[in-house]
């Protein structure tokens, strides 16, 4: 049976032998609602590569400690993958981060795609930014992630552009392209940026946008997927060609 898993802040001081405290809403749920009892083991990470073993200490109201028998520290994973997800209808948002967390991206970029039915704005927005950040955190301490992935803020269109620009691979999924998938050359390492349109499909002016930046436009095969696994689906495949999946 796989060890709890629990996000502190910062793992920088431990050592075995040492003790660490988690506090706050992380240590809430696990001595509120999953009842962690002293003597239990557990695993601490702190999302950024770092984690420990060790056993609880002494639990409170908010607050647990462990004493550190294990330390490990994990590389980056090579390449990156960064996806940009147009904005879903309803909680399928929440199900593209969930899965897209399990498999290994590193960064979940939502984007207000001109097509796209869901709209953040004002109080929504912080609220939808929340669940998707919230997914992901819970996301990787299930799939016992050493690093955790990053939800960005909402993106325009512009904003894409840029990250487009900025990765060494960056391909648009479109059912329309000539090119499929398996054309794409992946680097060894640095970043691979996917990016996923709307229900409604990309606009052509969008689709020009991210060409102009560098981006190649791909298809996924001859079905047509729905926006909230289309990401799963790609970055699984290009996955399955990096020593990441060897």
């Amino acid at each position: 049976m796989s060890l709890p898993v629990h996000l502190v802040a910062s793992l920088a001081d431990a050592s075995v032998g040492a003790t660490v405290t988690v506090d706050g809403d992380e240590a809430h749920h696990a001595v509120a609602v999953r009842r962690l009892r002293v003597g239990e083991s557990v695993v601490l990470t702190d999302g950024a590569g770092a984690s420990v073993v060790g056993e609880v200490a002494s639990t409170g109201k908010r607050v647990f400690t462990v004493t550190v028998t294990e330390v490990s520290s994990a590389p980056a994973p090579a390449p990156a993958f960064t996806v940009v997800q147009a904005l879903p209808k309803g909680d399928r948002g929440e199900l593209a981060v969930e899965v897209l967390t399990e498999i290994g991206v590193s960064t979940v970029v939502p984007w207000a795609a001109s097509r796209s039915v869901a709209v953040w704005k004002g109080e929504r927005a912080e609220k939808s930014l929340a669940r998707w950040r919230a997914t992901a955190r819970e996301a990787a301490k299930q799939a016992r992630r050493a690093f955790f992935p990053t939800v960005s803020p909402l993106a325009c269109t512009a904003d894409v552009a840029a990250l487009v620009a900025a990765a060494d691979v960056a391909v648009v999924l479109h059912e329309e392209s000539g090119s499929p998938l398996s054309s794409v050359d992946l680097p060894g390492s640095g970043e691979v940026l996917v990016v996923v349109g709307p229900e409604g499909g990309l606009a052509p002016e969008e689709l020009a946008t991210f060409e102009e930046a560098g981006a190649v436009t791909v298809r996924l095969g001859a079905e047509v997927l729905r926006t909230s696994t289309a990401g799963l689906a790609a970055v699984s495949a290009l996955l399955s060609r990096t020593s990441r999946w060897s």
